[in-house]
């Protein structure tokens, strides 16, 4: 069985007009979001053999600090430029290829993709994630190239706003 954490990034500043999208770091909502989910995911006893993120800075960050509640080393993390920009059949290549050791997988990145993936895959709908969210999918399955909507089960949708 493979187990699934699509988590889009925490809220980002617009703060600095000066810098590119690629480089807009979280804004003050985003770095309480990111850890308070971070928790919510640790009290489940979450904690995936691999995360992947992409390469924006907010989604490193956002990566970083829920990985940190979760006892997740920060150098362990993966960075994947194809997620930054990627579509969701861009998503699943990259998932597709996680090894085969890896029973669990976090993938940080950004909307519309993450929506559109997780919603290619969950037998549930899921509506738009929002910043900070994440949806947790299993598969019964061996390989990660062999997940599909077929062989899911949906696990969770939880996001910030459901602990205010």
């Amino acid at each position: 069985m493979k187990t699934l954490y699509i988590l889009r990034h925490a809220k980002s500043s617009w703060e600095f007009e000066e810098l590119s999208d690629h480089d807009r770091p979280l804004n003050k909502r985003g770095r309480n979001d990111a850890p308070l989910i971070g928790r919510e995911l640790s009290s489940r006893g979450v904690l995936p053999n691999l995360i992947v993120s992409s390469p924006a800075v907010r989604a490193i960050s956002t990566a970083t600090l829920v990985g940190k509640e979760l006892g997740y080393d920060p150098d362990d993390i993966m960075i994947d430029e194809r997620i930054y920009g990627a579509d969701k059949n861009m998503l699943l290549e990259v998932v597709q290829e996680t090894p085969l050791e890896i029973e669990s997988l976090m993938l940080v990145g950004h909307n519309d993709a993450l929506t559109e993936f997780a919603n290619m895959l969950s037998p549930e709908a899921v509506g738009s994630i929002p910043t900070a969210g994440i949806v947790a999918l299993t598969f019964e399955c061996e390989s990660w190239y062999e997940i599909s909507h077929d062989n899911a089960d949906y696990l969770f949708f939880d996001f910030p706003k459901n602990y205010e």
